[in-house]
């Protein structure tokens, strides 16, 4: 099945006319695209962080990542709801105030952006720990009474338009629905706050462990299906080779990845003298160890790493010695309890280096 522009104006009758009927005849909440507005419209993105900056364990919202494919719709609650549809026995259509009335989660974890979709390979460290506050997406489910058979959750946004000259109709994304039991969140809430329209106001799904553009912003439905959704974003963009380079796979799971916070960039260093190296790590996948490198990757040392907890990053810390003056990098690399481990270059989760003046 392929995605097809039908040059509606409205995005969600184009987006029917393109997917079987039996998947949407019970979505619900349809408003026309026309009636919203943006701001800003078009592509939108801040990256007030680099790595250095990102000292506190929960990231401020000023340092939080902010990217927007297709522009920032401006929702107003009062007339908003979730429609929630597909393959379950009670649609529904909730809006927020019924949404807050479910049991409350909080968790704190890793929100981390997969890179830029035509340029997969480039590695990025867009990324911040924040506290979400919403519903447990299992909750929802299950007020709905998922079907059997159902075996994928699509999640589609407000937000429609063109992306990279190509006109995508609407954001949508999907996960498998074995997924759902691991603390995903129809969020309203970050760092205490209600979302910011950049953020996804009144709504958005939330999936820990997953690159943040599976977590679907300004959510408008929820439907339970057989099979994953032919998407934009989830055919053309978001999608990796395999090990054997034979097939493709979803851009899901967040790999193994750190970053060193301290030293910063160009920070002078006293020659023979122990200095403190620490960062942050995480992934979707427990880890193993983080390791740093002071000599270009010939030697690694163990770092003491902090336990896990959910999937919130993780501190790492060493004390080494530079007995050289000069300009050095250090590395840092994180491997997972399956032995998954940050490659030197051309992934997503590259090593990020760091350099350093030591001085006499």
């Amino acid at each position: 099945m392929t995605f097809r522009n039908t040059g509606c104006a409205d995005h969600h009758v184009c987006f029917s006319a393109a997917y079987p009927t039996h998947e949407l005849e019970h979505w619900i909440g349809i408003v026309s695209s026309a009636l919203i507005k943006y701001d800003p419209r078009g592509f939108h993105g801040r990256i007030p962080a680099e790595p250095h900056n990102l000292t506190e364990r929960v990231t401020p919202d000023e340092k939080t990542i902010v990217l927007c494919h297709m522009g920032v719709p401006i929702l107003d609650e009062r007339n908003w709801t979730l429609g929630v549809g597909g393959m379950v026995r009670n649609p529904l259509s909730l809006t927020l105030s019924e949404i807050k009335a479910f049991p409350k989660a909080e968790l704190t974890t890793v929100h981390q952006c997969a890179g830029s979709p035509v340029d997969p390979e480039r590695p990025t460290q867009r990324v911040c720990n924040t506290t979400l506050g919403g519903a447990r997406l299992r909750d929802v489910l299950d007020r709905a009474g998922v079907e059997a058979g159902a075996a994928f959750v699509w999640s589609e946004g407000f937000d429609s338009g063109s992306f990279r000259e190509f006109e995508c109709g609407p954001y949508i994304k999907d996960i498998g629905l074995d997924r759902v039991d691991r603390d995903v969140l129809i969020a309203y809430e970050m760092n205490g706050q209600p979302l910011s329209h950049e953020h996804g106001y009144p709504a958005r799904l939330f999936i820990p462990g997953y690159y943040g553009t599976n977590s679907v912003k300004w959510l408008r439905t929820i439907t339970l299906a057989s099979s994953r959704v032919a998407s934009p974003f989830t055919t053309k963009w978001y999608t990796d080779f395999d090990e054997t380079g034979a097939r493709t796979v979803p851009v899901w799971s967040i790999a193994p990845q750190s970053v060193v916070v301290s030293p910063t960039p160009r920070q002078n260093i006293k020659q023979n003298t122990a200095h403190d190296i620490w960062g942050w790590a995480w992934g979707d996948e427990e880890l193993a160890s983080v390791q740093v490198s002071i000599d270009k990757g010939q030697t690694w040392h163990d770092c003491k790493l902090e336990p896990r907890s959910g999937h919130a990053w993780q501190r790492f810390e060493c004390n080494l010695t530079f007995a050289q003056p000069g300009l050095f990098t250090i590395k840092s690399r994180a491997r997972s309890i399956s032995g998954a481990v940050q490659p030197e270059e051309g992934r997503r989760n590259a090593i990020y280096s760091v350099p350093v003046n030591i001085v006499p």
